[in-house]
Order: structure tokens, then C-alpha cells, then sequence
């Protein structure tokens, strides 16, 4: 690999983690308040509908993402109401929320634009385009800082850098405010925030409102600068890999970001080599380490039922390996575009599984708080 295509990967990481880390984030308020969010992906795909809609229609784009976070926001109300104010269960209303966005965006697609649950394609205004920074052009021939300031630094739309800011944010938020003090603590105790006189409820409608605009942002993004309008499912699990990230990270902002750039580098270099070739014995020790991952983890116990996973993982690698055989005289072997497009799927599992231990969430997380009368 050239140092030309490294760049270009390292830019395509940034890009595809973008959405990823900003729902981590979003997810990440929520949770530290005791409100658990499964609805992530439903809140996304809300977003991403009505700020495509909205930006085909006027042609502004800043229109499409106020619609989107507006969009958001409703579903987070809900979400709200249903587990903080009825104390419903807080999974059950998260999965919901994926359900009746994932049919109600198609279906009023296709009922304003009559193309399939399609919008529009956007352009010119109704697209976040890129900006360049400072100095960007003059700086790009000097050796190595260079074209990493030029390629992977610069270039990228203005909600890239936003995301990027809101860790630093999050950070201070959580851990230097007496807000984020109070957020935090109505997470592990909510009974000792009530007794200091601070509302519960109204703490967890903060946070879950910031879920919500969050998670607005990343939808907008994901239909209006990471592609050129919405369509069907386009938020493709984002939502689920957002919230394995977040217990990756063990609810940190800072370990939140290094999480959501894995995932974006393993799926920029899935995107890019869906057909690679090397050498065959080098596939088959990638695959036996991942089985023996997820094996070890088993035994540690740091993942449920992740010996029987293990050993499946093992049948499956054995299985490859038989396959890969027939060209080892080769030397090379070409992987299956399916097995590249899984493995960002399969080195979280595996990372999850032997290398990060027990995640802990916050104590009173999924419980609904019942003021002592």
C-alpha cells in the first residue's frame, strides 16, 4: 500500500465515522443519565429522511438539517414520555422508534416524491459541500505533513468538524460543569440527586433532548454530505454500531472517538478492497486469531456466550482455510467480498470479546426512578 492510498483511506475513515460518532455521543448523554437508547438507528434515519425532503424542496441545506434534528427531537419526546413519564421499558420503546422510522420514512417518500421511498437528489445548495482550510493548498507539497493536512485534514464538510469539536465538548460537559456532575450522578444515584433537590425527570429530558439533536445531526449528514439524498435503510445498522462503540469506549467521550475511527477505518478499507489478494498463509492467521479472540474472551468471561461463538468462529476459519488451500501453491488468495464487507462486524466482536474487558454502565441505567413518597 503507497503512502497516496493511506491518505485516501485515513480521509474515507474520517468521513464514515462521522455519523457513527456523533449517535456514540449522543448515545453516551443519554445513558450517563440512566436512559438506555436502542432508537439511535430510528432517530438517524428520521433525520436523514426529513433533511433530504426538506433540502430537495427549498434548495437549502441549513433547512434540511434544522427539519432533521426537528425530526429527531420528536422521536426522542417520545421516547421520553414512553420511559421516563409512563416508566415503560426503556428497550422496548427504543426498538420501537427503529420500527416506525424505518417504515413511516419510506412510506412518506414515496407518497411526496413517488420514487420508491427515494428523494430527490440534492444539489448545489441542498448539499453540505467541503471546506477547505487555511493554508490547505499552499502546504500542499511540503513532504509528509503536507498531503496529510491537504487530504485527510482539509476537505471535509463543516458537520465533520463539528463532530470532531463535540468530543472535546462533551468532555468538559460531563466532567467540569455542575450540569454534567448532576447528569452523571442521576445515572449511578438518581434518589440521592432527588434528595439534594435537583429534578430527575427533568435531568433525563435534557439528556435525552441532546440524544435527540445529536443523533439529528448525524442523520442530516449521512443524506446530505455523506451522500447526495435519502434512501430506503441508508443508515444501515449505524445506529447498533454506535452503541457497540459506546460500550467499547465504557462511556468516555475520548475513548468514544478512537472507538467510532475504527470502525470507520475498517469499513473504508472494506469499501475500497472488497477483492485484495495476500498471501494465503497470512488470511489464515487473521482468521485464527479472530476465533482464538473470541475464544479467550469466553473463558474470561467478558462476553456472554462467547465460547460457543468461539467455536463456531474456529469451524468457520477451518472452513476458510480448507477453502484457501486449493491456492496456497499460489502464494495468494483473493478474500471473498463478503468476508471483507463483515470485517469491521467481526473485529468488534473480537475486540469486545478478548481485549476491553467488562464494560460497566451506569448503575441505575434502564431503570425508571420513582420518587419516595
Amino acid at each position: 500500500m503507497d503512502f497516496a492510498t493511506a491518505l485516501q483511506i485515513a480521509d474515507s475513515a474520517i468521513r464514515l465515522a462521522t455519523p457513527l460518532l456523533l449517535a456514540c455521543l449522543a448515545g453516551l448523554f443519554s445513558e450517563r443519565a440512566g436512559i438506555f437508547d436502542i432508537g439511535l438507528e430510528g432517530k438517524m434515519l428520521a433525520a436523514a429522511f426529513m433533511s433530504a425532503a426538506v433540502a430537495a424542496v427549498t434548495g437549502n441545506v441549513w433547512l434540511g438539517l434544522g427539519a432533521g434534528i426537528l425530526a429527531s427531537l420528536s422521536l426522542s419526546a417520545i421516547h421520553g414520555v414512553a420511559s421516563i413519564t409512563f416508566r415503560g421499558n426503556q428497550l422496548i420503546s427504543g426498538v420501537a422508534l427503529n420500527f416506525l422510522a424505518s417504515g413511516m420514512t419510506v412510506l412518506i417518500a414515496q407518497t411526496w416524491f413517488g420514487q420508491g421511498g427515494r428523494t430527490p437528489s440534492l444539489i448545489g445548495g441542498g448539499r453540505f459541500t467541503s471546506i477547505e482550510l487555511p493554508f490547505a493548498e499552499a502546504l500542499r507539497d511540503v513532504p509528509i505533513f503536507g498531503p496529510i493536512y491537504y487530504e485527510v485534514i482539509s476537505g471535509h464538510s463543516i458537520l465533520v468538524y463539528v463532530a470532531l469539536l463535540c468530543v472535546p465538548l462533551t468532555w468538559w460537559v460531563l466532567f467540569r460543569t455542575r450540569f454534567g456532575l448532576r447528569l452523571r450522578a442521576v445515572g449511578e444515584n438518581p434518589a440521592a440527586v432527588d434528595t439534594a433537590g435537583v429534578s430527575v425527570i427533568g435531568m433525563r429530558y435534557t439528556a435525552v433532548a441532546i440524544c435527540g439533536i445529536l443523533c439529528g445531526i448525524a442523520g442530516a449528514y449521512l443524506s446530505t454530505a455523506l451522500a447526495a439524498g435519502f434512501v430506503k435503510e441508508m443508515t444501515a445498522g449505524r445506529g447498533y454500531i454506535a452503541l457497540a462503540a459506546l460500550i467499547f469506549a465504557k462511556w468516555r467521550p475520548w475513548y468514544a472517538l478512537s472507538a467510532t475511527l475504527l470502525f470507520g477505518l475498517l469499513e473504508a478499507v472494506a469499501n475500497r478492497y472488497q477483492n485484495i489478494d495476500m498471501p494465503s498463509w497470512l488470511a489464515i492467521t487473521v482468521l485464527l486469531v479472530m476465533a482464538a479472540g473470541l475464544v479467550w474472551g469466553g473463558r474470561k468471561g467478558r462476553l456472554d456466550m462467547a465460547v460457543l461463538g468461539g467455536l463456531a468462529a474456529i469451524l468457520a476459519a477451518v472452513s476458510v482455510a480448507i477453502w484457501m488451500g486449493s491456492t496456497i501453491s499460489e502464494g495468494t488468495t483473493g478474500l471473498p467480498v463478503q468476508l471483507m464487507q463483515a470485517l469491521p462486524y467481526i473485529l468488534t466482536v473480537v475486540i469486545l470479546a478478548g481485549f476491553v474487558g467488562r464494560a460497566t454502565p451506569p448503575r441505575a441505567g434502564g431503570e425508571p426512578y420513582v420518587k419516595e413518597r
